[in-house]
């Protein structure tokens, strides 16, 4: 199902995407903090993901970014908060609420992580090492760099939720964790993108989409890139090396389950005129999510 996409014709042409008076995002959406937590006491397991190293690496790749990101995430939005219109200053608020909880759980992610015999720490460095070049940029283009983060956290939560492949076999409760998480990125997804929208409120069209466009570019193949070198040094960890190790590594994101594959047209489509992340609604995975986290808490027959 889609958001209605009506717009002002002269306020569309002037501005080129949706203007916060007549974003896409649906006028009932209710961002909830659901304050979990997850793998309190758990057993560290090594392939915690149906024994299996690449997908295990896929995940703890992905893991261990998100603290640091996060936190970013949250400072480049709140930076362009100030006259903001009052529903979207509530949802900004929200959104830095799920991201702090976030963070939280996935730092004690990282720490079983750790605690099963895998070095992570690389990978926050690095994080933090990039983090360092964008202390003295434009603070509009964070604000870039997070809409398009945070449009890729959206698919991969659409993703999930949408097939439970993806985490079968997840030890203990770590495959609720990413549920969860997958959840609440659907929710927020177009927070980062309305605060852009408010942000760039003056911009002409063409340099609204010139610049989200060239971000997107930029932030796809860092990304792409650097969690495949994460997975590449993690499974190293095991005695997986050598170009057989890549080969594996690229059948599970393109071929089977096909995690990048599945995504490539949400990804495309973040470059038409016009884009916004609640042009697709897809809130029922959340409904499904919820119904089944509240069917698990309820004691289960003998």
């Amino acid at each position: 199902m889609n958001a209605p996409t009506s717009f002002d014709r002269d306020t569309a042409l002037a501005a080129g995407d949706a203007m916060p008076a007549d974003r896409p995002t649906p006028a009932d959406l209710d961002i909830v903090v659901r304050d979990r937590r997850f793998a309190r006491g758990a057993e560290a397991k090594r392939w915690w993901l149906n024994d299996d190293p690449i997908a295990t690496a896929w995940f703890n790749a992905l893991s261990a970014t998100f603290p640091r990101g996060e936190a970013f995430f949250v400072e480049s939005v709140k930076a362009h908060r100030d006259g903001a219109d009052p529903k979207l200053a509530h949802e900004i608020r929200a959104f830095v609420k799920q991201e702090i909880n976030h963070t939280r759980e996935h730092v004690v992610f990282n720490k079983l992580a750790q605690a099963s015999g895998y070095d992570v720490s690389f990978i926050d460095r690095r994080v933090d090492q990039m983090l360092a070049l964008t202390k003295d940029r434009p603070a509009i283009l964070n604000l870039a760099a997070t809409m398009a983060l945070e449009h890729f956290t959206a698919m991969f939560g659409h993703e999930l939720l949408k097939d439970p492949v993806h985490l079968h076999g997840a030890a203990g409760d770590l495959g609720d964790l990413w549920r969860w998480h997958s959840a609440e990125e659907i929710e927020h997804k177009g927070v980062a993108y309305d605060t852009w929208l408010h942000a760039t409120r003056d911009w002409s069209r063409w340099k609204r989409w010139k610049v989200k466009s060239l971000i997107m570019v930029v932030v796809t193949r860092r990304f792409v890139k650097n969690r495949v070198a994460d997975m590449v040094d993690l499974l190293a960890q095991d005695g997986m090396t050598g170009w057989q190790v890549k080969a594996k590594i690229w059948a599970y994101l393109l071929w089977k389950p096909g995690f990048l594959r599945r995504i490539a047209l949400p990804w495309l489509a973040f470059f038409l005129p016009g884009f916004h992340p609640w042009n697709e609604d897809d809130r029922e995975l959340i409904s499904i999510y919820e119904g089944a986290f509240e069917d698990a808490l309820l004691p289960q027959p003998a």
